[in-house]
């Protein structure tokens, strides 16, 4: 590993080992969750000791329902947090396996694993392993041996977002979603602001512009970029606002599927109503939304999606057969952004 990626581990590394003690010494909106989780996972949270939950520095909820059995890893774990609610989720038939290079994080996240199994009923398959996020296989993550892959506030913290997406990519089975939240920038950011401390630590400094991550993933092999939500980041320290200027922060939860689109596969879609909590209607993203019974037309992208990935089994598929635009029913979180505007940060009550 190069060394100035070295040198922006150990900057993250002491940034949230040590100088962060919890999310109250946070200086912008980005690592705190901007919108309230699903009822389901916040009755999960209430039940995860406290000292994980206190070290929780995420900016999103990057943990989709309906993952039970599922084999679950997360980036950048943390404290371990979404770790322990993805837990919850799969169940004792599924795994979740958090990678994290920070000791602090993974010494919070290791020793409440007996307390959690206890509360569950259930020893989980639950384990942190010491990592880099870029170096997945390094840190033990075979490919295609992941259905689910989630993060939350920390690939903008990476030296190199390329490596990551494609060790992502790798460690995906066919079909499998990477699910996460990140900070995202509306224009590139300058290279002058990377070597603040705290402007890379809160994730300002590290944002990519939408467009760029756009080009990354796509060129990689996932399919286009779903957005699921998207709320404005608000910077309170002052110093630091002066920093960034005009420069426009997003927090951002993104959909990546590993599925090969078509436009063959465009056609109708029915959702069943049989992901526990969303029993009613399932949400795609921003632009597609599902009611239980409802038979809707669908894009050659979003019929390819929900024909060939984990979602399959949720969804009556029928492909018409008739090219279509492939991407007709995603919008860009460029055009998104215009009409977004910041708000408080909602947490389970």
């Amino acid at each position: 590993m190069a060394c100035s990626d070295n040198s922006a581990h150990n900057a993250v590394k002491d940034y949230y080992g040590k100088v962060l003690s919890s999310t109250s010494d946070l200086k912008t909106s980005a690592c705190s969750s901007r919108s309230a989780p699903h009822p389901l996972v916040c009755r999960i949270i209430k039940t995860i000791p406290s000292a994980v939950n206190d070290k929780f520095y995420g900016c999103g909820n990057p943990i989709p329902l309906g993952i039970e059995g599922k084999d679950v890893l997360d980036l950048g774990s943390g404290s371990g947090r979404d770790c322990y609610v993805a837990a919850a989720l799969v169940g004792p038939q599924g795994s979740v396996t958090g990678v994290d290079m920070t000791d602090e994080q993974l010494q919070t996240a290791r020793e409440n694993i007996d307390a959690f199994g206890t509360t569950l009923g259930y020893t989980p398959k639950l384990k942190f392993v010491t990592g880099y996020i870029e170096e997945l296989k390094a840190a033990g993550i075979t490919d295609s041996s992941a259905d689910i892959c989630i993060s939350n506030c920390v690939v903008n913290l990476s030296p190199n977002k390329p490596k990551v997406f494609t060790s992502v990519f790798n460690a995906l089975r066919t079909g499998g979603e990477l699910h996460f939240s990140d900070m995202y920038a509306d224009r590139p950011v300058p290279a002058s602001l990377l070597k603040h401390q705290s402007l890379h630590g809160e994730g300002l400094s590290g944002a990519l512009h939408t467009r760029e991550f756009e080009r990354i993933v796509t060129t990689i092999g996932f399919a286009q970029p779903r957005v699921l939500a998207i709320t404005q980041v608000d910077v309170y320290d002052p110093q630091l606002k002066e920093l960034v200027g005009d420069i426009k922060y997003y927090s951002i939860t993104y959909r990546l599927f590993k599925v090969r689109e078509s436009a063959e596969s465009a056609g109708y879609v029915t959702y069943l109503g049989t992901i526990a909590g969303h029993e009613d209607k399932y949400v795609l993203d921003v632009d597609n939304t599902f009611e239980k019974g409802v038979r809707v037309s669908v894009s050659g992208s979003t019929g390819s999606v929900l024909s060939d990935s984990w979602l399959a089994p949720f969804f009556n598929i029928e492909k018409s057969g008739s090219p279509q635009d492939k991407a007709a029913d995603i919008s860009s979180a460029e055009t998104l952004m215009k009409a977004t505007t910041s708000c408080s940060a909602n947490v389970c009550r």
